[in-house]
Protein backbone atom coordinates (compact mmCIF):
# COMPACT_ATOMS: atom_id res chain seq x y z
CA UNK A 1 0.00 0.00 0.00
CA UNK A 2 1.30 3.32 -1.30
CA UNK A 3 0.97 6.60 0.73
CA UNK A 4 0.19 9.67 -1.27
CA UNK A 5 1.61 12.91 -0.23
CA UNK A 6 -0.62 15.89 -1.28
CA UNK A 7 1.49 18.39 0.85
CA UNK A 8 4.79 18.34 3.40
CA UNK A 9 4.10 15.59 5.60
CA UNK A 10 1.13 13.31 6.34
CA UNK A 11 -1.67 15.53 6.38
CA UNK A 12 -3.82 17.82 4.10
CA UNK A 13 -5.37 20.29 6.82
CA UNK A 14 -9.07 20.94 5.74
CA UNK A 15 -8.67 25.02 5.41
CA UNK A 16 -8.80 27.45 2.76
CA UNK A 17 -7.95 30.56 1.79
CA UNK A 18 -9.69 32.81 -0.92
CA UNK A 19 -6.60 35.65 -1.64
CA UNK A 20 -8.95 38.73 -3.40
CA UNK A 21 -7.53 37.78 -7.17
CA UNK A 22 -5.19 34.65 -7.61
CA UNK A 23 -5.77 30.92 -6.48
CA UNK A 24 -7.24 29.62 -3.63
CA UNK A 25 -5.11 28.09 -1.26
CA UNK A 26 -5.74 24.74 0.97
CA UNK A 27 -4.13 22.95 3.53
CA UNK A 28 -0.87 24.75 5.72
CA UNK A 29 -0.25 26.95 2.61
CA UNK A 30 -3.99 28.12 3.89
CA UNK A 31 -3.03 28.24 7.39
CA UNK A 32 0.28 29.84 6.95
CA UNK A 33 -1.39 32.62 4.55
CA UNK A 34 -3.28 33.98 7.33
CA UNK A 35 -0.52 34.11 10.07
CA UNK A 36 1.35 36.18 7.68
CA UNK A 37 -1.27 38.59 7.74
CA UNK A 38 -2.00 38.34 4.29
CA UNK A 39 -5.48 40.07 2.65
CA UNK A 40 -7.78 37.29 1.71
CA UNK A 41 -10.56 35.11 3.45
CA UNK A 42 -9.81 31.73 5.51
CA UNK A 43 -12.21 29.08 6.35
CA UNK A 44 -11.56 25.64 7.84
CA UNK A 45 -14.23 23.11 9.73
CA UNK A 46 -16.07 22.83 6.31
CA UNK A 47 -17.41 19.71 7.16
CA UNK A 48 -19.20 20.79 10.22
CA UNK A 49 -21.69 22.56 7.90
CA UNK A 50 -23.10 19.78 5.94
CA UNK A 51 -26.71 19.21 5.89
CA UNK A 52 -27.12 22.97 7.38
CA UNK A 53 -28.80 25.88 5.29
CA UNK A 54 -25.48 27.80 5.87
CA UNK A 55 -23.68 25.61 3.28
CA UNK A 56 -25.62 26.68 0.40
CA UNK A 57 -25.71 30.19 1.27
CA UNK A 58 -23.74 32.34 -1.16
CA UNK A 59 -21.15 34.94 0.23
CA UNK A 60 -18.38 37.08 -1.33
CA UNK A 61 -15.28 35.21 -1.28
CA UNK A 62 -12.20 36.06 -3.12
CA UNK A 63 -13.40 38.00 -5.02
CA UNK A 64 -17.01 36.80 -6.11
CA UNK A 65 -20.11 35.34 -4.70
CA UNK A 66 -19.82 31.64 -3.53
CA UNK A 67 -21.15 28.62 -1.47
CA UNK A 68 -19.52 26.95 1.42
CA UNK A 69 -20.75 23.54 -1.05
CA UNK A 70 -18.87 25.02 -4.27
CA UNK A 71 -15.60 25.89 -1.91
CA UNK A 72 -16.00 22.35 -0.56
CA UNK A 73 -15.82 21.02 -3.99
CA UNK A 74 -13.07 23.40 -5.04
CA UNK A 75 -10.62 21.77 -1.87
CA UNK A 76 -11.70 18.30 -3.02
CA UNK A 77 -11.09 19.45 -6.53
CA UNK A 78 -7.46 20.16 -6.22
CA UNK A 79 -6.80 17.26 -3.79
CA UNK A 80 -7.80 15.09 -6.21
CA UNK A 81 -5.63 17.01 -8.87
CA UNK A 82 -2.35 16.77 -6.15
CA UNK A 83 -3.34 13.00 -6.15
CA UNK A 84 -3.33 11.96 -9.60
CA UNK A 85 -0.02 14.02 -10.07
CA UNK A 86 1.28 12.34 -7.19
CA UNK A 87 0.53 8.95 -8.18
CA UNK A 88 0.16 9.22 -12.31
CA UNK A 89 -2.65 7.89 -12.39
CA UNK A 90 -6.83 9.05 -12.74
CA UNK A 91 -8.96 8.65 -10.03
CA UNK A 92 -12.60 8.42 -10.90
CA UNK A 93 -14.06 6.62 -7.45
CA UNK A 94 -13.50 7.15 -3.87
CA UNK A 95 -13.81 5.38 -0.97
CA UNK A 96 -14.79 8.34 1.62
CA UNK A 97 -15.03 8.24 5.56
CA UNK A 98 -17.66 9.95 7.30
CA UNK A 99 -19.09 10.16 10.80
CA UNK A 100 -21.04 7.87 12.30
CA UNK A 101 -23.31 10.40 12.24
CA UNK A 102 -23.25 14.06 10.77
CA UNK A 103 -26.37 15.25 12.90
CA UNK A 104 -28.63 13.17 15.67
CA UNK A 105 -31.85 14.13 13.09
CA UNK A 106 -31.51 11.16 10.59
CA UNK A 107 -32.88 13.65 8.07
CA UNK A 108 -30.07 16.05 8.99
CA UNK A 109 -27.60 13.44 8.50
CA UNK A 110 -28.85 11.78 5.34
CA UNK A 111 -28.91 15.41 4.15
CA UNK A 112 -25.34 16.45 5.33
CA UNK A 113 -23.83 13.05 3.09
CA UNK A 114 -25.70 13.90 0.11
CA UNK A 115 -24.14 17.31 0.37
CA UNK A 116 -20.74 15.20 0.96
CA UNK A 117 -21.03 12.91 -2.04
CA UNK A 118 -22.76 15.89 -4.43
CA UNK A 119 -18.96 18.21 -3.57
CA UNK A 120 -17.27 14.81 -4.77
CA UNK A 121 -19.24 14.43 -7.92
CA UNK A 122 -18.23 18.86 -8.19
CA UNK A 123 -14.89 17.90 -7.55
CA UNK A 124 -15.19 15.38 -10.81
CA UNK A 125 -15.30 11.47 -8.95
CA UNK A 126 -17.51 9.46 -10.51
CA UNK A 127 -18.18 6.82 -7.65
CA UNK A 128 -18.49 7.61 -4.34
CA UNK A 129 -18.56 5.35 -1.70
CA UNK A 130 -18.77 5.64 2.59
CA UNK A 131 -17.93 3.85 5.08
CA UNK A 132 -17.92 5.08 9.25
CA UNK A 133 -14.57 6.83 10.33
CA UNK A 134 -14.35 4.49 13.26
CA UNK A 135 -14.69 1.15 11.63
CA UNK A 136 -12.12 2.26 9.04
CA UNK A 137 -9.52 3.11 11.61
CA UNK A 138 -10.28 -0.35 13.60
CA UNK A 139 -9.30 -2.11 10.60
CA UNK A 140 -6.06 0.01 10.56
CA UNK A 141 -5.03 -0.25 14.26
CA UNK A 142 -7.18 -3.39 15.41
CA UNK A 143 -4.41 -5.90 16.04
CA UNK A 144 -6.22 -8.25 13.76
CA UNK A 145 -4.12 -11.25 15.16
CA UNK A 146 -4.19 -10.74 18.55
CA UNK A 147 -7.50 -11.95 20.10
CA UNK A 148 -9.79 -9.49 22.40
CA UNK A 149 -12.57 -6.91 22.41
CA UNK A 150 -11.80 -3.20 21.56
CA UNK A 151 -13.18 0.01 21.40
CA UNK A 152 -12.34 2.79 19.09
CA UNK A 153 -12.85 6.19 20.28
CA UNK A 154 -12.14 8.83 17.13
CA UNK A 155 -12.42 12.36 18.88
CA UNK A 156 -12.34 14.90 15.42
CA UNK A 157 -12.90 17.85 15.19
CA UNK A 158 -16.96 18.29 14.93
CA UNK A 159 -17.57 14.57 15.99
CA UNK A 160 -16.93 11.90 18.30
CA UNK A 161 -17.16 8.18 16.63
CA UNK A 162 -17.06 5.09 18.57
CA UNK A 163 -16.64 1.20 17.37
CA UNK A 164 -16.56 -1.96 19.31
CA UNK A 165 -14.49 -4.55 17.57
CA UNK A 166 -13.52 -8.29 18.32
CA UNK A 167 -10.01 -9.13 16.78
CA UNK A 168 -8.83 -12.65 15.74
CA UNK A 169 -7.98 -13.37 12.55
CA UNK A 170 -9.14 -10.17 11.46
CA UNK A 171 -11.46 -7.57 12.67
CA UNK A 172 -14.80 -7.86 13.38
CA UNK A 173 -17.17 -4.46 13.64
CA UNK A 174 -19.86 -5.34 16.55
CA UNK A 175 -21.29 -1.80 16.87
CA UNK A 176 -21.12 1.79 16.10
CA UNK A 177 -22.09 4.79 17.55
CA UNK A 178 -21.38 8.43 17.22
CA UNK A 179 -22.44 12.19 18.22
CA UNK A 180 -22.32 15.97 17.45
CA UNK A 181 -19.19 17.25 19.57
CA UNK A 182 -15.51 17.41 18.89
CA UNK A 183 -12.18 19.80 18.90
CA UNK A 184 -14.07 22.50 17.58
CA UNK A 185 -16.66 22.09 20.28
CA UNK A 186 -13.99 22.07 22.72
CA UNK A 187 -12.16 25.15 21.42
CA UNK A 188 -16.02 27.08 21.58
CA UNK A 189 -16.73 26.59 25.14
CA UNK A 190 -13.22 27.25 25.97
CA UNK A 191 -13.51 30.58 24.36
CA UNK A 192 -16.74 31.41 25.46
CA UNK A 193 -15.29 31.30 28.91
CA UNK A 194 -12.30 32.75 28.85
CA UNK A 195 -11.50 34.42 25.41
CA UNK A 196 -14.78 36.55 24.42
CA UNK A 197 -15.35 37.70 28.31
CA UNK A 198 -12.23 40.08 27.45
CA UNK A 199 -14.38 40.99 24.32
CA UNK A 200 -17.91 41.98 26.34
CA UNK A 201 -19.39 38.89 26.53
CA UNK A 202 -21.45 38.56 30.31
CA UNK A 203 -21.10 42.63 30.26
CA UNK A 204 -24.58 44.76 30.27
CA UNK A 205 -25.89 47.91 27.94
CA UNK A 206 -27.34 51.03 29.33
CA UNK A 207 -30.66 50.89 27.80
CA UNK A 208 -31.42 53.84 25.01
CA UNK A 209 -34.21 55.24 26.64
CA UNK A 210 -35.07 54.92 30.48
CA UNK A 211 -33.46 53.66 33.11
CA UNK A 212 -31.66 50.11 33.60
CA UNK A 213 -29.49 47.83 31.65
CA UNK A 214 -29.62 45.19 29.44
CA UNK A 215 -27.31 41.76 28.86
CA UNK A 216 -24.95 41.91 26.08
CA UNK A 217 -26.31 39.92 23.43
CA UNK A 218 -24.66 36.20 23.45
CA UNK A 219 -25.46 35.68 19.64
CA UNK A 220 -22.38 37.55 18.08
CA UNK A 221 -19.78 35.70 20.59
CA UNK A 222 -20.93 32.51 19.36
CA UNK A 223 -20.67 32.77 16.28
CA UNK A 224 -17.17 34.68 16.47
CA UNK A 225 -15.84 31.44 18.60
CA UNK A 226 -17.63 28.94 15.93
CA UNK A 227 -14.53 28.15 13.07
CA UNK A 228 -17.21 27.92 10.34
CA UNK A 229 -19.42 30.90 11.36
CA UNK A 230 -16.09 33.15 12.34
CA UNK A 231 -16.42 34.70 8.25
CA UNK A 232 -19.69 35.56 7.98
CA UNK A 233 -19.11 38.31 10.58
CA UNK A 234 -17.21 40.12 8.54
CA UNK A 235 -19.60 42.07 7.14
CA UNK A 236 -21.32 45.83 7.48
CA UNK A 237 -24.11 44.75 9.31
CA UNK A 238 -21.96 42.72 12.34
CA UNK A 239 -19.61 45.47 12.45
CA UNK A 240 -22.71 48.51 12.98
CA UNK A 241 -23.88 45.82 15.79
CA UNK A 242 -20.76 46.05 17.58
CA UNK A 243 -20.45 49.55 17.03
CA UNK A 244 -23.46 50.54 18.47
CA UNK A 245 -23.07 48.20 21.59
CA UNK A 246 -19.89 50.05 22.04
CA UNK A 247 -21.27 53.60 22.74
CA UNK A 248 -24.02 51.72 25.36
CA UNK A 249 -21.64 49.37 26.85
CA UNK A 250 -20.96 50.01 30.82
CA UNK A 251 -17.47 48.84 30.07
CA UNK A 252 -16.51 50.39 26.31
CA UNK A 253 -13.34 49.08 26.44
CA UNK A 254 -14.10 45.28 26.38
CA UNK A 255 -16.74 45.86 23.92
CA UNK A 256 -14.41 48.16 21.77
CA UNK A 257 -12.43 45.24 21.41
CA UNK A 258 -15.15 42.89 19.68
CA UNK A 259 -15.45 46.45 17.21
CA UNK A 260 -11.78 45.87 16.47
CA UNK A 261 -11.84 42.24 15.97
CA UNK A 262 -14.61 42.35 13.40
CA UNK A 263 -13.38 45.81 11.66
CA UNK A 264 -10.06 43.96 11.29
CA UNK A 265 -11.06 40.75 10.47
CA UNK A 266 -9.22 38.87 13.59
CA UNK A 267 -11.83 36.26 14.82
CA UNK A 268 -9.63 33.39 13.03
CA UNK A 269 -6.54 34.89 15.01
CA UNK A 270 -8.63 34.34 18.10
CA UNK A 271 -9.85 31.33 17.36
CA UNK A 272 -6.21 29.83 16.94
CA UNK A 273 -5.10 31.60 20.41
CA UNK A 274 -7.92 29.55 21.91
CA UNK A 275 -6.59 26.35 19.97
CA UNK A 276 -3.08 27.25 21.16
CA UNK A 277 -3.66 27.65 24.48
CA UNK A 278 -6.12 24.57 24.77
CA UNK A 279 -2.99 22.70 23.31
CA UNK A 280 -0.59 24.23 26.14
CA UNK A 281 -2.65 23.59 28.86
CA UNK A 282 -3.72 20.30 27.92
CA UNK A 283 0.40 19.43 27.77
CA UNK A 284 1.64 21.02 29.94
CA UNK A 285 -0.52 21.56 32.55
CA UNK A 286 -0.78 25.14 32.60
CA UNK A 287 -1.59 27.66 28.95
CA UNK A 288 -2.39 31.26 28.56
CA UNK A 289 -4.57 32.62 25.29
CA UNK A 290 -2.18 35.08 24.00
CA UNK A 291 -4.97 37.85 22.52
CA UNK A 292 -2.44 40.02 21.65
CA UNK A 293 -3.55 40.40 18.03
CA UNK A 294 -7.12 42.07 19.92
CA UNK A 295 -4.59 44.42 22.47
CA UNK A 296 -1.12 44.85 23.39
CA UNK A 297 -0.13 42.55 26.62
CA UNK A 298 -3.90 41.06 26.49
CA UNK A 299 -4.20 37.70 27.40
CA UNK A 300 -6.26 34.85 29.56
CA UNK A 301 -4.69 32.10 31.61
CA UNK A 302 -5.76 28.54 30.81
CA UNK A 303 -4.92 25.81 33.57
CA UNK A 304 -5.70 22.06 33.00
CA UNK A 305 -7.72 21.99 35.71
CA UNK A 306 -9.72 24.72 34.89
CA UNK A 307 -9.64 23.89 31.35
CA UNK A 308 -10.90 20.08 32.08
CA UNK A 309 -14.09 21.93 34.17
CA UNK A 310 -15.17 23.97 31.55
CA UNK A 311 -15.22 20.80 29.25
CA UNK A 312 -16.85 18.15 32.24
CA UNK A 313 -20.48 18.58 30.22
CA UNK A 314 -18.42 17.18 26.88
CA UNK A 315 -15.96 14.64 28.95
CA UNK A 316 -19.19 13.17 30.73
CA UNK A 317 -21.13 12.96 26.57
CA UNK A 318 -17.95 10.68 25.73
CA UNK A 319 -18.61 8.25 28.42
CA UNK A 320 -21.86 8.41 27.80
CA UNK A 321 -21.54 7.49 24.20
CA UNK A 322 -18.76 5.25 24.88
CA UNK A 323 -21.13 2.95 27.13
CA UNK A 324 -23.86 3.17 24.29
CA UNK A 325 -21.98 1.59 22.18
CA UNK A 326 -20.68 -1.48 24.27
CA UNK A 327 -23.95 -1.78 25.31
CA UNK A 328 -25.84 -1.87 21.50
CA UNK A 329 -22.26 -4.40 20.84
CA UNK A 330 -23.09 -6.49 24.45
CA UNK A 331 -19.82 -6.02 25.74
CA UNK A 332 -19.68 -5.41 29.04
CA UNK A 333 -17.05 -2.46 30.05
CA UNK A 334 -14.78 -4.63 31.99
CA UNK A 335 -14.86 -7.30 28.72
CA UNK A 336 -12.20 -4.27 27.12
CA UNK A 337 -8.88 -4.90 26.53
CA UNK A 338 -7.76 -2.59 24.71
CA UNK A 339 -8.92 1.21 23.68
CA UNK A 340 -7.79 2.58 20.22
CA UNK A 341 -7.55 6.59 20.72
CA UNK A 342 -7.98 8.13 17.42
CA UNK A 343 -8.13 11.58 15.92
CA UNK A 344 -6.46 15.00 17.00
CA UNK A 345 -8.64 15.68 19.66
CA UNK A 346 -8.27 12.41 21.12
CA UNK A 347 -5.25 13.95 22.45
CA UNK A 348 -6.74 15.81 25.14
CA UNK A 349 -6.20 14.44 28.14
CA UNK A 350 -9.84 14.03 29.46
CA UNK A 351 -10.20 11.82 27.05
CA UNK A 352 -8.16 8.67 27.72
CA UNK A 353 -9.45 9.64 31.76
CA UNK A 354 -12.70 9.34 30.80
CA UNK A 355 -12.31 5.92 28.49
CA UNK A 356 -9.71 4.22 31.72
CA UNK A 357 -12.49 5.28 34.26
CA UNK A 358 -15.44 3.46 31.94
CA UNK A 359 -13.01 0.57 31.00
CA UNK A 360 -10.77 -0.10 34.14
CA UNK A 361 -9.45 -3.31 32.62
CA UNK A 362 -8.73 -1.56 28.87
CA UNK A 363 -5.09 -0.87 27.82
CA UNK A 364 -5.02 2.82 26.54
CA UNK A 365 -3.07 2.99 22.80
CA UNK A 366 -2.55 5.61 20.87
CA UNK A 367 -2.55 4.84 16.91
CA UNK A 368 -1.58 7.30 14.35
CA UNK A 369 -3.90 9.98 15.40
CA UNK A 370 -4.39 11.47 12.16
CA UNK A 371 -3.52 8.89 9.78
CA UNK A 372 -5.41 5.97 11.11
CA UNK A 373 -8.86 6.46 9.20
CA UNK A 374 -6.91 7.10 5.73
CA UNK A 375 -4.97 3.53 6.73
CA UNK A 376 -8.19 1.97 6.98
CA UNK A 377 -10.31 3.41 4.33
CA UNK A 378 -6.89 2.40 2.01
CA UNK A 379 -7.54 -1.46 3.53
CA UNK A 380 -10.89 -1.54 2.57
CA UNK A 381 -10.86 -0.20 -0.91
CA UNK A 382 -8.58 -2.88 -1.96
Amino acid sequence: MRRLSLEAGDTLPTAVFFPPKGAMRIGAAAGAALVAGEEGRYMRALKSVLGQPLLHEARLIGGRRRSLAEVTAAFLAEAKARAERAAGVRFDAVLSGRPVRFHPDPEADARAERDLRDAYAAAGFEAVDFLPEPEAAARAAGDPEVPGLGLVVDIGGGTSDFTAFRAGRGVAVLASHGLRLGGTDFDHALSMARAMPHLGLGGRLRREMGAGSLPVPRAPYVDLSTWARIPFLYGPDARRMAAGMAKLAEDPAAMGRLATVLEDETGHDVAFAVERGKIEANDRGAGRIDLSVVERGLSADLDRAGMDAILSDAREALADAADETLARAGVAPGAVDRVVLVGGSSRMGFVAEAMRAAMPNAAMRRAEAFTAVVDGLAIASR
